[in-house]
């Protein structure tokens, strides 16, 4: 989130070419990478019940696959985003928008192969309960892409000017150091010396690439539904009126900076209850799960609260427009109520992911997005004219169903073994 918050402020001094350049280009390759990066996400659980098992010749031979599969997903995400350039033409967007950012795309499809071999060492480490390192690498690769960017998009230390198109050399840049970083503390922490990660080749296997797109396809599958709804909702606010965007906005973004903690916990809650389900204890694993749901819920309502006493403060942060603000006070009244259902469902599916339970799941949130929450949002907001505030209840109503099917499904699954 640091580095497209940084690469937005950034290529704000530039032009408002650059910055509709970067926002509409980030747009068409997001959910390749949602899909690509969740369906990699299968690595935790995998991992952490070999771990619960101690089947530790199989986490070698797991994140080996994992890490071809990652640049399997990294090649075809380079050459879609490549060659994505015909929907922004079919889209009308601005022609002197759609060079800048089909350069910037063309720029940035290069750090797929490392981002996504990066994520699939971070998932591996997270599976294991190593997070610490993760965490300082991401750290450095936000640091670093700060002077990335001033070099590279304004052309300073003998380097052109590229503006946007700096932005994505930049972001491949730090994405190259994160993955190697990664594979560094990898190669070299004595504890993985026994998985023999990469003191063994091995080519793709049909056994292990199966299971993992068997678990990982409906993840990312799950998480690219939730951001197409989003998304959606953001594209029909437009239909509106450009204070409803700007509401959406500042709404949507304080909202997601909130979903950060709990969607950490969600990580650590696969782990956790997925090195139980390894172990056989299930019961273990349903109080690791209701343990992690209970946290997150706690930490959902902190930030609800939040919301709910200071919501000028919040939307101060963002703008000081006052049609503007007055839509944005509502929104981030509703934002507060939207937050104890993300964090039920964020946490309920990670306590599933944890035990491979995955499809169905899947199909839980094609009801809760796609046939329900989305149809919502435009009967609410658009048939009966009720505006942005419609469009927000039927996101909140959504999330309401996916918290509600996620969580019901953890307690059915574990309560025999009670």
């Amino acid at each position: 989130m640091s580095l497209n918050f940084t690469d937005t402020i950034m290529a704000g001094r530039l032009s408002a070419v650059d910055l509709a350049a970067i926002a509409i280009g980030g747009s068409l390759f997001l959910p390749f990478m949602v899909f690509s990066m969740g369906s990699i996400l299968a690595v935790n659980p995998i991992v952490a019940q070999n771990l619960g098992a101690r089947r530790f010749h199989l986490i070698g031979k797991n994140i080996r696959q994992a890490l071809w599969l990652s640049q399997l997903f990294a090649l075809a995400t380079f050459f879609i985003i490549r060659n994505i350039s015909f929907i922004m033409i079919w889209m009308d967007v601005s022609t002197e928008i759609i060079p800048v950012a089909d350069g910037y795309l063309k720029a940035i499809s290069w750090g797929m192969f490392p981002l996504y071999g990066y994520v699939a060492l971070r998932n591996f480490n997270e599976g294991l309960s190593v997070t610490r390192p993760p965490m300082f690498i991401a750290l450095i690769g936000a640091l670093v892409n700060v002077p990335a960017n001033y070099v590279l998009m304004f052309g300073k230390l003998g380097f052109p000017q590229l503006g946007a198109v700096g932005t994505g050399y930049a972001s491949t840049s730090v994405y190259t150091i994160m993955c190697l970083s990664m594979i560094v503390f990898t190669a070299k922490f004595s504890s993985y010396k026994r998985f023999e990660i990469f003191s063994k080749f091995r080519w793709p296997e049909k056994e292990y690439l199966k299971e993992l797109l068997r678990v990982g396809l409906p993840i990312g599958g799950s998480a690219t539904l939730e951001v197409t709804m989003f998304a959606a909702v953001s594209l029909l606010m437009g239909t509106i009126s450009t204070v409803a965007v700007a509401a959406h906005q500042v709404a949507i973004n304080f909202a997601a900076l909130a979903y950060m903690i709990p969607f950490g916990i969600s990580i650590a809650v696969t782990s956790r209850v997925g090195q139980s389900i390894g172990k056989g204890n299930v019961i273990e694993a349903r109080l690791r799960g209701w343990v992690g749901i209970g946290i997150c819920m706690v930490i959902m309502m902190l930030t609800a609260t939040i919301m709910i006493l200071f919501p000028e403060a919040i939307v101060r942060i963002y703008t000081n427009d006052p049609v503007v603000t007055a839509t944005a006070l509502n929104l981030v009244f509703l934002a507060a109520i939207f937050q104890l259902s993300d964090g039920f469902q964020v946490s309920g599916q990670a306590a599933l992911r944890g035990m491979k339970d995955t499809r169905i799941p899947m199909f839980f949130n094609i009801l809760a997005y796609g046939v329900i929450g989305l149809p919502m949002c435009y009967w609410l907001g658009i048939t009966l004219e009720y505006g942005p505030e419609g469009m927000w209840v039927g996101l909140i109503i959504g999330l309401t169903l996916a918290a509600l099917s996620h969580t019901i499904r953890f307690h059915l699954k574990t309560r025999h073994h009670v």
